[in-house]
């Protein structure tokens, strides 16, 4: 069998990472090295002459997995020249939970540029990255947002693309593979397509965080366009006084969608 080296930017306990693990085990070697923590948004960025801390975990399905304390393309460098014995034939970086999909912000990606290093150490790449319907983002007890999706379709297709790849390789020409993914298709068939120009745009808002501290914060548009939206909250609130409120974001909003949550959560936080 061949070998693929598998990493995210969510981190190496997060649910995409283990379904993409699990779609190509069983017909490929993998291993696993991820950050420890979520590097969503961080880009290509790599750590020159720092300590970075390399630790084994158990995924939730009992198998082992690297943590790294760095970024994605960190992750992917390491697991190519460090903890791999041999180079290995794919790197598949993902799922990821939100779509990349546009040019001005697909470089910010971790899971775009990870598999971009990649392709800068000589290994062909596959970014997985799926698409989240608005039921997909969640609160948890403590008003937390957090992402629930289902990743089978996703895994179905991702599997069905790697071994692909793996028996005829990538076009000529070609050496990353951008793959995104609907939760809800209407078929299973697979298109070539070119990359949206954007999909947000963003400004920067003075805030105050949960200590008093004066801050600024890089918020989607998405957000300003609906100033008239938010100040009708703000009266409901008032008025009505409701023991829970509820945010229907856009799926088109992509891995953004939980910097838009939160916004939300400040903003009806201190109406």
């Amino acid at each position: 069998m061949k070998n693929i080296l598998i990493s995210n930017d969510d981190g190496v306990l997060g649910p995409g990472i283990l379904a993409n693990k699990q779609a190509l085990e069983d017909f490929a070697n993998v291993t696993v090295v991820a950050p420890q923590e979520n590097n969503s948004a961080v880009g290509r960025k790599v750590n020159i002459m720092k300590h970075m801390y390399l630790k084994e975990y158990e995924l939730a399905d009992g198998s082992s997995a690297y943590g790294l304390s760095g970024t994605p393309a960190d992750s992917v460098n390491v697991g190519i020249n460090y903890v791999c014995d041999e180079k290995p034939d794919l790197v598949v970086t993902g799922i990821n939970p939100g779509i990349n999909i546009s040019r001005f912000q697909i470089t910010t990606s971790g899971t775009v540029c990870a598999a971009l290093e990649a392709v800068g150490l000589g290994v062909p790449a596959i970014a997985c990255s799926l698409f989240l319907d608005d039921d997909c983002f969640k609160q948890d007890e403590n008003g937390n947002w957090y992402v629930d999706t289902d990743y089978g379709f996703a895994q179905k297709i991702l599997a069905k693309v790697v071994r692909k790849v793996l028996d005829e390789g990538l076009p000529e020409g070609v050496d990353l593979f951008n793959l995104n993914i609907p939760s809800k298709p209407l078929s299973d068939k697979i298109k070539i397509t070119t990359l949206a120009d954007r999909m947000l745009d963003f400004n920067i808002l003075e805030r105050v965080d949960d200590e008093g501290n004066d801050t600024v914060m890089n918020v989607p548009q998405l957000i300003e366009e609906y100033e008239e939206l938010m100040e009708e909250l703000k009266r409901v609130k008032e008025t009505v006084n409701p023991a829970e409120i509820l945010l229907v974001v856009d799926a088109m909003t992509g891995q953004d969608a939980v910097n838009t949550a939160k916004e939300f959560k400040h903003r009806s936080r201190h109406y």
